[in-house]
């Protein structure tokens, strides 16, 4: 009887994956210092510099350039990076560019005889296929962990870059603990999938609910910081929200599937396109657009300047669009004159100041002007009070 084993594939991709551990100093919030009313009693700042040393992650991608993919969060704040390969070789390694919005970074190590494990296609996955997760927890050195692709696509958990986060991640039960953060998500046939990134614990360890980024948002960031040292993201100018089924159902949709538009901003490439309020995004180049979310990452990981393929539906017609994606000049501030206005609706951030900080996450519905499509219960319903629970992901407007 033939053993079954995935060790012939962990033969070829094992020394890809790196350590990697950090010095230096970070800006952290004085937990003494929460309240701002206490702050300005004792005229003493909120946050302070602290030092760091912490351990991850990282992943050969490029054997010729010495290039190393890993987590913004392994690398943030640090002076001095070490790499450390398979066969125990130490390198020191400069910071080519960092995405805290996608919690990636990108390190280069001068070094020979290196095997590289270049990025794979995360898109072929599929919900149940059997993934490998190789990192360095808890500095114990290389481990392999194998699971599951659990979920696909998971949005909206403000584990990266806060409200401004782009999130699209692959789940898996695969055991990811602290330290394999950067570390490698690979698939059966030796493909690197993910960038493993996250775990969603009470306690802080392994719990089967892991996250890893996929390789097909790395690759669009690791070009982007090749070439600028940083992610310069494009805009189509609109404010969007998922489509309810009440929304579905006063739109004459057939199914609650796809981005609202609730607004257009003046001059956006949006509105050159003749994309208007209350047309329903529903593909971007042929991709489905399964909602917001999934709409705000497609254009995320656009360039300035190149041309996508909009397809909506208005008025029961499906119209297809060619948008130039533009500089991200449009901002919350472009809507109404006000910072947090959409669409015939007030909202405040339900930030650290917030009565109900810690117990939800979302905004605060402050205003609905009568007769707005809030009020009418149309794209981006809302009501004065909080947007608690999922609201950051299924209802509130997400200018993009």
């Amino acid at each position: 009887m033939e053993k079954l084993t995935v060790a012939p594939v962990l033969k070829e991709v094992t020394p890809a994956v790196v350590n990697i551990s950090v010095r230096g100093r970070r800006m952290q919030q004085n937990p003494l210092l929460d309240d701002p009313i206490f702050r300005r009693f004792f005229n003493a700042p909120g946050r302070r510099s602290v030092p760091i040393q912490g351990i991850g992650s990282g992943v050969i991608v490029d054997s010729d350039e010495g290039l190393v993919v890993t987590n913004h969060h392994v690398v943030n704040g640090a002076e001095e990076i070490v790499v450390t390969l398979q066969d125990r070789r130490e390198f020191e390694a400069t910071l080519v560019g960092s995405d805290p919005r996608t919690d990636v970074a990108l390190l280069r190590i001068e070094a020979d005889d290196l095997v590289a494990l270049p990025p794979g296609d995360s898109d072929s996955l599929e919900v149940g296929d059997f993934v490998v997760a190789i990192g360095n927890p808890f500095g114990l050195g290389q481990t392999v962990t194998l699971g599951i692709v659990s979920a696909l696509g998971r949005s909206g958990l403000g584990i990266v870059g806060g409200n401004e986060g782009y999130e699209d991640f692959i789940q898996t039960d695969a055991s990811i603990n602290r330290g394999n953060s950067g570390g490698a998500l690979v698939d059966l046939d030796g493909q690197l999938v993910g960038i493993n990134t996250a775990i969603n614990s009470p306690s802080g360890g392994s719990v089967g609910i892991g996250f890893a980024v996929p390789t097909r948002m790395v690759t669009a960031v690791v070009d982007q910081l090749l070439e600028f040292g940083e992610v310069r993201r494009g805009v189509l100018g609109v404010v969007i929200s998922n489509v309810s089924p009440d929304v579905a159902e006063g739109l004459g949709l057939d199914a609650a599937t796809g981005a609202v538009v609730s607004q257009v901003m003046e001059g956006s490439p949006a509105q050159q396109a003749d994309i208007r309020p209350y047309d329903v995004i529903v593909s971007v180049d042929g991709e489905a657009v399964d909602g917001a979310a999934d709409l705000r990452n497609r254009v995320g990981l656009v360039r300035v300047g190149e041309e996508v393929v909009v397809a909506l539906l208005r008025e029961g017609e499906r119209l297809e669009k060619t948008v130039a994606i533009g500089e991200g000049q449009f901002t919350a501030a472009a809507i109404g004159g006000t910072s947090d206005r959409f669409d015939g609706a007030e909202f405040r951030d339900i930030g650290p100041q917030h009565p109900l900080a810690g117990e939800v996450r979302g905004v605060e519905v402050m205003r609905v002007d009568p007769g707005s499509g809030p009020a009418r219960g149309g794209p981006g319903a809302a009501r004065p009070g909080p947007a608690a629970g999922g609201a950051a992901q299924e209802g509130t407007p997400r200018l993009i």
